[in-house]
Order: C-alpha cells, then structure tokens, then sequence
C-alpha cells in the first residue's frame, strides 16, 4: 500500500483541455496529454513501476506536507516542512484561452524556500502511451527532451539535470526567500522547443494563471451559506471541461477502483450526456451561461449528426471532440491501483442502450431562457426529430443510468427521464411558439405517467422502486423525481419512498445508489456509497421540508472532501474515496444541493 497514495491525497491542476493529478508528496502521478482521454505519460496511480511520474519534492525524510489551493484558482501548493525549513512546490497549468484544440500543454511546478534551507529534487519518468512506447532522451544542462513515437516532451529547470538511463534527476539547494522551477511541456513530435525558463518567467506565469481563475470565479452569482465549497466544486468542473468543444468529462482518470482490488475498473474521460446535461442546471444556477450554452451546442450537435438516419439518435457517452467510437479494452501491463485490475481504456458503456439520456438532453436545453432562446430553427426540426422518434421508442428495456452488465430491465428512472424528455419538450415548443407534434409528445408523456404510476410502484414498500419487476428493489437515481417535476417534493407517496429509501439505501447519511445483492449488475464485488446519490439526498430533503436533517447530511459530507475540497466517486467504508477523480457528476450535485438547500432555508427563516 506505501506504493500507492490514497485516491484522496491529490490536487487537481489543468489547461481546459487535459489535467495531472499530484500527490501531497509533490508526485504527479496521473498525466495524459494532450486531451483528457488521450494516452497517459504519468501513471504511477495505475502502475507504481511501470507508469511513470513526476516528483518534485524536498528529500528530506522527516519533512511533513500539506496541500492547498492558491485563494478561488486552479494552482495548487503544496508545503513541506522540515527541522531544517520550509519549502513550496507550486503546480499549475496556464489555460489555453484560444478554444482551439492543440497538441502543446504546459505542467510549470515551481519551487520556493520559505524559511531555513530546503533541498529539493526532481525526478522525472515519463512513460509514454500507457507505458507501451520507448523513448529516447536528449540532455542538456538544465534541458531535457524525451521523444516517443508521436510525441515529444521537453523539461526545462533553473538548476541543472542529470541523466539516469532515459530518465531525468536534479537537485537544488535554495535558502530563505529563493525560488526556482521545472517547467513540462509536451508537444508533437519536432515542435518548437519552448523558452528556457527564468524565475522571474515563472512567477509572471504565476499571476497571470491566478488572475485567469479568479477573474472567471468573479461571474458567480452564488450568495449562499457555502461559497469555499461551492466555489471549489464549479473551478473542478471548469478544470474537467474541455474547452475547443465545451463537453465535460466524467472525471480526469482512468481505472480507479471502486472497490480495491476489485474490477469495477472504468475509464471515466469522455462525455456522458447525462452528466453534462445535469452540469447545465449547476452552471446556470451560479450564472455561468457560457459554459452552459458551450455544452447545449455540443449536445445538439451529436442529435444532428445522427439526423436522417436510423437507430439511436444518441448514445450515452462521446469522446470531447464528439467521437462515438470509445471500444474498450484492458491494459493487462498495468497491475492496477493496489492490485486493482483490469485496468480498462475506453468504455463499453457507450453502445448500452440508456434511455434516460433523451430526457437528459431536453433537461439540459429547457434549463436556461438564456440557452433556449438560442436554438436555431435547425436545432429545433433536430430536437422536434428525435422526439417525435422517440414517441415511438420509448417504450423498450434498457441497460440503465447505472449502465449495468446483467441484462435489460424496465427502469423506472429511464421512464422517469423519458416522461421529462416530452415533459420539457413540450414547455419548450408552447413558451418560445416553436413547431412541434403536441398531440403526440403529450400522448406518450401521458402513457409513460401512468406506467411509472402503475409499474414502478411498490405497495410492499411502499415506494418507487429501481424497475418493474423488482417489488422490493429501491434506487438512489429517483431521488430526482421531485426535482424534475414528476411528483411534489411533499406528496405522500414521495415522502413515503424517502423513507424507503432511508431504511434501506442510506447509511449514516450516506447513500447506496442500488443493492447489488438485491439486484445483481453483472458484476463482481461490491461499491462504497455513491457521492451523487448522497448530494441528490440533500436535494429531495430539502425540496420535502425536512431541512435539519438535509443540512445535517449535507455538512457532514462535506467531510468526507479531500483536503482540499475535492470528492471521488463513493466513499468507502472507512471514509475512504474511491473511484476515479475528482468527479464531475459528484461536484456538480454538490452545487444543485447547496443552491436547493439555501433557497429551502432562506424560505423557512424569511417566514
């Protein structure tokens, strides 16, 4: 286990088009370059010995670290403290403001003494393309090249390198008040090398990146009870957005467990429309329209692409640039975290069919008069298409939300979202007078009311349940009923499946998404609490009025964050964070429930 750091014990740092993860020890131990879901270049959080990293850190045995965020930015410090001083590693990424996709990023790790005198030393090991491709290095004083097949990447210091086979070593002594730095940049193959660095280089870099974020965070219009975390969560899915296309990632990695040791192992890089969908409500509620927007164009792209012919408009998930092509395989080199195998790239989830997505995408495009007003007539005769399709199709068993492997069921929360699919549809077609088959979307909005009234009701448990043929399987996702407007947040038959859900989902304020004994996924071992879930838990509290206990859950877990704000997918049952990180969906349910939570409290104080 000393080979690898708690999922938890990382810092996220970015350009808006990929991310690295670095450790509280000053490791950087997760980077793909140059997208998101591009090949990795460091990935010791997968392979300890065979990944490759990028430390950065005094030597000192006995130095003891801490990790925070520069004030509402994306730079990361990290602080070693040692009987013989104090040192700073500071990490950041200088954003692309262009919007245009390129192949050259930017790691600049800078180093500081702060008091006494710290020794720090860099060890940089690239392993390119997943570990799978050689390399060659070329050394220079304090500049160093790694070329691989496709990719170079250049490392350039204040203080000299060393060679170590095709890896890089450096040292350097700074007393009090003394700063100096490595800078990464990969590139294509033959680029341009970049400028030697100075410091004086590095911190104008410094302020400028510090400038960009809090510049950006100024747009928020969030005067609610929890602003560091709020703030913290919309920075992250800023960090996992990418930026020449406006689509968000699921998560920055790749093949963290959900289970360690287990092999619920997945690659969560790409696009789902569920969670970008959902992600347009958060923005817009802290009045960031553009990114919002960005994403609605994105999504009503891939509905054109599909125009005309036949199949599935959607599927569930797309590479950043709109890519549908996400075949997954194993890396079977990689051990995996902690053992934690197999180690999968791409995703088979994407050819499931998961009918909740349409209802999804028509969530996302009714959210925003801002967004709605924007649709092009020929965005439009897209949308109206795929409803009038899927007045015809909704009606089919499913993979799921949960994108489960044991076999198509009838869920209700793939129902749900197909009833918001016309629901919203239809609000949008009579507010802005747009064309529109009313009669049918309000026929099969009607039709699919009465079935989830009918079929998806449990008179054993009294509450909805995870799908029809499961009487006493219950299901975190329809924590969104009321949100969506399906049922009141205080109509019997809600505040009954609440309890429910309390009995048999929640534990100590956290919340299971399903019971995989109770309803088997195809998959081996179990999961930790899902963190969505447990924020959706907030929200429908909230909207039923029992506030004491949505604050109480919602404080409470806010201690599980990492240390610097940040939550994984599920929580263990030790507290630990599992899964990949930081996650979208979980940050982006952590601002719908704060924004629902404080309207819910203002409203009860105001009376």
């Amino acid at each position: 286990m000393d080979r690898y750091p708690p999922i938890a014990e990382h810092g996220l740092v970015g350009d808006l088009q990929t991310a690295a993860l670095i450790s509280s020890k000053g490791v950087v131990d997760w980077f793909a370059a140059p997208r998101f879901d591009s090949p990795s270049i460091f990935a010791a959080l997968l392979d300890h010995d065979g990944g490759g990293y990028f430390e950065l850190a005094p030597e000192h045995p006995d130095a003891t670290c801490k990790q925070l965020y520069y004030t509402d930015t994306a730079i990361l410090v990290t602080r070693f403290m040692s009987p013989d001083g104090v040192g700073e590693v500071i990490d950041f990424m200088p954003p692309d403001q262009t919007r245009t996709a390129t192949d050259r990023h930017t790691l600049v790790r800078a180093v500081r003494c702060v008091r006494g005198t710290v020794d720090f030393t860099l060890d940089c090991r690239p392993r390119f393309d997943y570990g799978r491709a050689e390399h060659q290095l070329e050394l220079d004083g304090t500049s160093a090249v790694f070329r691989a097949p496709g990719i170079d990447a250049h490392l350039q210091a204040t203080f000299p390198l060393e060679r170590e086979g095709q890896d890089v070593r450096g040292r350097v002594r700074l007393s009090a008040g003394e700063s100096g730095g490595a800078v990464f940049t990969v590139c294509a193959s033959g680029g341009e090398a970049p400028t030697p660095p100075t410091v004086e280089d590095v911190t104008a870099q410094f302020w400028h990146v510090a400038g960009f974020w809090q510049n950006w965070l100024r747009q928020s219009r969030y005067r609610g009870r929890w602003p560091e975390q709020v703030h913290r969560s919309v920075i992250t899915l800023k960090l996992l957005t990418y930026a020449p296309t406006g689509a968000l990632v699921a998560a920055a990695t790749m093949g963290l467990p959900e289970q360690v040791g287990g092999e619920r192992n997945w690659d969560y890089r790409f696009t789902w429309v569920r969670d970008g969908a959902l992600s347009v409500r958060a923005m817009l509620d802290l009045g960031f329209v553009e990114e919002a927007t960005a994403f609605v164009h994105w999504l009503v792209d891939r509905l054109g692409e599909r125009e005309g012919q036949e199949g599935e408009p959607l599927q569930t998930m797309y590479r950043v640039d709109g890519d549908p092509d996400l075949l997954e395989e194993t890396l079977d080199h990689f051990e995996g975290y902690r053992g934690s195998s197999p180690v999968r790239i791409g995703n088979g989830a994407a050819d499931q069919l998961q009918l909740d997505i349409y209802g999804e995408a028509l969530y996302a495009l009714s959210q925003g008069y801002e967004i709605a007003q924007q649709a092009s007539y020929k965005g439009w005769k897209t949308l109206a298409k795929a409803l009038d399709w899927f007045a015809e199709a909704w009606d089919r068993p499913d993979e799921g939300i949960w994108e489960t492997r044991g076999g198509r069921k009838d869920f209700t929360y793939s129902r749900l979202m197909s009833w918001v699919a016309f629901d919203q549809g239809l609000q949008i077609a009579e507010r802005f007078r747009r064309p529109a088959d009313l009669e049918g979307w309000r026929k099969a909005r009607d039709a699919i009311f009465e079935q989830i009234m009918q079929r998806g009701w449990s008179e054993k448990e009294r509450s909805f349940v995870q799908h029809y043929d499961g009487d006493d399987v219950l299901d975190a996702s329809l924590l969104l009923m009321p949100r969506v407007g399906f049922i009141a947040p205080k109509d019997a038959a809600w505040l009954s499946t609440l309890d429910a859900m309390d009995r048999k989902l929640v534990s100590d304020s956290l919340v299971y998404r399903y019971d995989p004994a109770a309803s088997p996924d195809g998959l081996r071992g179990s999961e930790g609490t899902f963190s969505l879930c447990t924020f959706l838990y907030v929200d429908a509290l909230a909207r039923a009025g029992r506030l004491p206990l949505a604050r109480y859950t919602f404080e409470k877990m806010q201690t599980y964050a990492n240390h610097v704000g940040l939550f994984a997918e599920e929580v263990g049952p030790s507290g630990e964070q599992l899964g990949n990180f930081p996650q979208a969906f979980t940050h982006l349910s952590l601002i719908m429930a704060a924004t629902t939570l404080d309207k819910a409290l203002d409203e009860e104080q105001g009376r």
